[in-house]
């Protein structure tokens, strides 16, 4: 079991991830904060993760994430896209806010990196990063293979895939690994196959796995089993698509 420690100030309860280490940092004026999972004995390659959260914001999950990948050797950053004080606090504002970076990519692109920079000041081998994301965060690991960030792969955990059809297919460097599930009805098809034909255009080392009976959100044991809701959580398409996770990085790093 994770090591938590509880405080409690003013009657509220706070849940602290004792082995993550809240790292504060700006966007201008707007201020950011992350979690940073600094390994005590890291790769000897200090290969390093960035982990885009889903729409709402920073979340117990990703959190878990960077702490498996802690205890794997990893150096991992948990990125804040949104800012302290705009993090949704129901579904109605996240979908604000994640169509606001979506429809706003440019921004989205400058709080990814500027979450990679601070996974880099915590000692991150700079030549050795993948960035992840869930949902949301899945889209915005593929816009980071869009624009070339200097990262060696990509990874989207049930992202999603669309792009606006404006914008130039420019070759894409790193590597792309998507992780979806076959039945998610938040990705239609058209989405799915204007995806892939963006891959060959742009000359991508790309993968696709789909997992059978999987919706939206797969990774996600919060988001309950219901499949006909279009996000629910699947045990064995999270555990597989780890597993994929777990090869991509043997490859790439």
């Amino acid at each position: 079991m994770r090591n938590k420690l509880i405080i409690l100030m003013m009657g509220i309860s706070l849940t602290i991830n004792a082995q993550l280490k809240s790292i504060d940092y700006t966007d201008g004026s707007q201020k950011l904060n992350g979690f940073a999972a600094i390994p005590k004995k890291a790769l000897s390659n200090k290969a390093g993760i960035l982990i885009l959260p889903a729409w709402m914001g920073i979340d117990e999950h990703s959190k878990e994430s960077a702490e498996k990948l802690q205890a794997l050797g990893y150096y991992a950053f948990v990125a804040d896209i949104y800012g302290v004080d705009k993090r949704p606090t129901n579904t109605k504002e996240a979908g604000q806010n994640a169509g606001y970076y979506k429809k706003n990519i440019s921004e989205y692109h400058k709080r990814i990196q500027l979450a990679l920079d601070q996974l880099i000041k915590q000692g991150a081998n700079l030549d050795k990063i993948v960035v992840i994301g869930y949902c949301f965060g899945g889209t915005g690991a593929i816009e980071a293979a869009r624009t070339n960030m200097k990262v060696q792969g990509v990874v989207s955990f049930h992202g999603g895939l669309g792009r606006d059809a404006n914008r130039e297919i420019k070759e894409i460097k790193p590597k792309v690994l998507v992780l979806h599930g076959a039945d998610d009805f938040y990705v239609p098809k058209e989405e799915v196959e204007a995806f892939q034909n963006e891959m060959r255009k742009a000359n991508a080392d790309w993968q696709m796995v789909y997992y059978a009976n999987s919706v939206h959100a797969f990774t996600h044991k919060d988001a309950g089993n219901d499949n006909s809701k279009g996000a629910a959580y699947n045990e064995k398409a999270d555990k597989r698509s780890w597993i994929a996770f777990m090869d991509f990085l043997k490859e790439v790093l």
